[in-house]
């Protein structure tokens, strides 16, 4: 394995074959390993050089799962930088040292692949080109932009918040790989989706905030 923390540039549109298959495979494989920690330069790796859609699924698709502590904070890092890249219509995508040093430990990552393969497989018999339209180079820039503004909420420290947006990004991400239109498509609603619950949740602690500062206020004579 080369140094996990080197950061090699990643074509955009090439999508090579995986050996032993595709995303479940390369998962299971990675989980199975003898090494104490998987790193996120080990994942990159092992997925070679994929598209932007396939880096984007592996590292938001686990946030959209009930997983250990600090799942968001070790994938979610990677989501802002692939996502800006995809949204300023760069060619080659970057990861720089201090993300791909990240890691976790083999049996979390373990636990992490146990639930996430599942749904990949389901996914993947789903999937078909379709509604292109929402899969141009264009339309890209746009889920981009859509997916950098998912990726910053992600970090928020809002309980089960991580959720929505992770599954808004899986949507967009396996729509590029699948050039599916739908899939794209169930992505900008996902989208839709997420900042409403965000909008609503900023009320209610507005509205608390208020409650808690206005008997406060009074006896002050404000």
């Amino acid at each position: 394995m080369s140094d996990p923390a080197r950061s090699e540039p990643l074509e955009a549109g090439d999508q090579p074959q995986l050996a032993g298959g595709g995303f479940s495979e390369v998962l299971q494989r990675l989980s199975e390993g003898d090494v104490e920690r998987v790193s996120v330069g080990a994942i990159l790796e092992a997925f070679g050089d994929r598209a932007f859609g396939a880096l984007l699924l592996v590292f938001a698709l686990p946030n959209a799962l009930p997983m250990p502590p600090g799942t968001s904070a070790v994938l979610g890092a990677p989501l802002v930088f692939i996502a800006f890249q995809l949204m300023i219509g760069r060619s080659v995508l970057w990861l720089p040292s201090f993300i791909t040093k990240r890691s976790m430990r083999r049996e979390d990552f373990g636990a992490l692949t146990a639930k996430v393969v599942p749904w990949v497989k389901r996914l993947e018999r789903l999937l078909k080109p379709r509604a292109q339209l929402l899969t141009t180079p264009v339309a890209d820039r746009f889920t981009g932009a859509a997916c950098f503004a998912l990726s910053l909420i992600l970090f928020l420290p809002i309980p089960f918040g991580n959720m929505p947006p992770a599954v808004a990004i899986s949507a967009f991400a396996l729509g590029m790989l699948e050039a599916d239109g739908v899939a794209i498509a169930i992505g900008w609603l996902s989208t839709t989706v997420s900042f409403g619950i965000m909008v609503a949740l900023w009320k209610v602690v507005l509205a608390g905030v208020h409650a808690f500062a206005a008997p406060v206020l009074r006896l002050f004579g404000f």
